[in-house]
């Protein structure tokens, strides 16, 4: 998976997870609370693995530029 792919799926998955923990807040729902948890950690884990591949491909662009 690309950079931009990562940070799109990170944020869709955020987002649901929002979601999810709003309607669990609203029912009382300590199992939808739950998934809402850990598809928001899953969502923070994609983005920050997005910017970690577009980190490390500027730094790589950057030293072949160097190189030239």
């Amino acid at each position: 998976m690309n950079s931009t792919n990562d940070k799109i799926k990170g944020n869709a998955n955020t987002a649901v997870g929002s979601v999810k923990s709003a309607i669990g807040n609203l029912t009382g729902s300590k199992k939808l609370r739950a998934e809402a948890e850990v598809q928001t950690i899953k969502g923070k884990a994609q983005k920050a693995s997005g910017a970690a591949k577009e980190a490390l491909k500027k730094a790589g662009d950057k030293m072949r530029h160097m190189a030239d």
